[in-house]
């Protein structure tokens, strides 16, 4: 099936993949249609309302699969439309080797909304801070690129002689704009804290250094089981942290991240593995950790931004072996790898 908001493209396969129907259905002919199906696998690519229609499905008696569009694009034969979609997916749904994307219950869905609403606030707050910033400067009024600085300003400047009446009026609605905003996200981050605590999976991986309410939550919500990946390495893969290859005839080429999956669990997780490079870099050396000392000589031979990276996949792994084997972090979990020689007593 190929969902949108009023039309459906849907596509029927038997048992040999030979096409046996097709039709294209309204909203109210489309539920009723899939209402008289017998049960079967129902497949859709995975967009904005597929987890919706995956547990509409599933409630039903049907196997839903959601397959990433990605995955889908190379079963498309000739030029896009609907129809050549809804084959496409029943295609792909059929490969042994796909991957489908796992169906989000509606918890989930309902603390993502509040991470979606609050990454808008924050953008819009940020938006109007930048855009205030470049029209004081248009009158001679330069603030430093900070929010606090600039909100600290804000009533000594809706008071200043220098600017004309109309710009300080426009102060003031900033300022009203900027106490809304402000409200909204404590609300979202009152919200998400909730959620933190009260998810086991938000709690355990909370437990790992750099993971804080707002990308526990977001984890526990984006990642509905952790089993569908094999392991650590496809984890990490799929949030975007691994190299792109270019190998051909044996020679491996990598090239940069992907930048592939979720950005918004990638962003949380980079702006983690930010503090914990700054904190091991400020760390004194005689008492640093052991995970402090290798970053710290992995930033000396790589620098900064591949540093950065190497700490994120190693998060990637730890969070997916935490929530795949259903674990608490354990620091000393290295010290007892069938690989690793036993230490020496009073080494740590």
């Amino acid at each position: 099936m190929d969902l949108a908001k009023d039309v459906f493209a849907v596509c029927v396969l038997d048992v040999t993949g030979s096409v046996i129907e097709r039709r294209v259905l309204r909203r109210d002919a489309f539920m009723r249609w899939a209402e008289r199906l017998a049960p079967c696998r129902a497949a859709m690519e995975a967009c904005g309302s597929s987890h919706h229609w995956g547990r509409w499905f599933a409630a039903r008696g049907h196997t839903a699969r959601l397959i990433p569009a990605e995955f889908v694009k190379p079963f498309r034969l000739g030029g896009k439309n609907d129809a050549a979609d809804a084959e496409a997916i029943a295609v792909a749904a059929r490969q042994p080797t796909m991957r489908f994307v796992a169906i989000k219950s509606v918890e989930q869905q309902a603390i993502l909304a509040w991470h979606s609403v609050r990454a808008g606030w924050h953008e819009e707050r940020t938006a109007l801070l930048n855009s205030t910033r470049g029209l004081l400067a248009e009158f001679g009024v330069v603030i430093a690129r900070s929010a606090d600085r600039f909100l600290g300003a804000l009533p000594t400047l809706i008071e200043d002689p220098r600017l004309p009446d109309p710009v300080r009026a426009m102060l003031l609605e900033v300022r009203e704009q900027l106490a809304a905003l402000n409200l909204r996200l404590a609300r979202c981050d009152q919200q998400i804290a909730s959620h933190a605590r009260s998810s086991d999976v938000a709690r355990r991986a909370g437990e790992l250094l750099g993971i804080g309410p707002v990308t526990s939550s977001a984890l526990a919500a984006t990642v509905p089981d952790a089993k569908v990946f094999r392991n650590g390495r496809q984890f990490g893969a799929w949030l975007g942290l691994t190299p792109r290859q270019h190998s051909s005839g044996g020679r491996t080429r990598l090239g940069h991240i992907s930048l592939r999956g979720n950005v918004y669990l990638r962003t949380l997780l980079v702006q983690g593995a930010r503090s914990i490079l700054q904190s091991a870099l400020r760390a004194d050396p005689t008492h640093a950790s052991r995970l402090q000392r290798w970053i710290r000589q992995l930033h000396e031979r790589k620098g900064y931004h591949k540093t950065l990276i190497a700490i994120n996949n190693k998060h990637a792994r730890m969070l997916w072996a935490m929530l795949a084997k259903n674990e608490r972090y354990d620091a000393d979990a290295w010290q007892r790898h069938p690989m690793h020689p036993p230490l020496p007593p009073g080494a740590a």
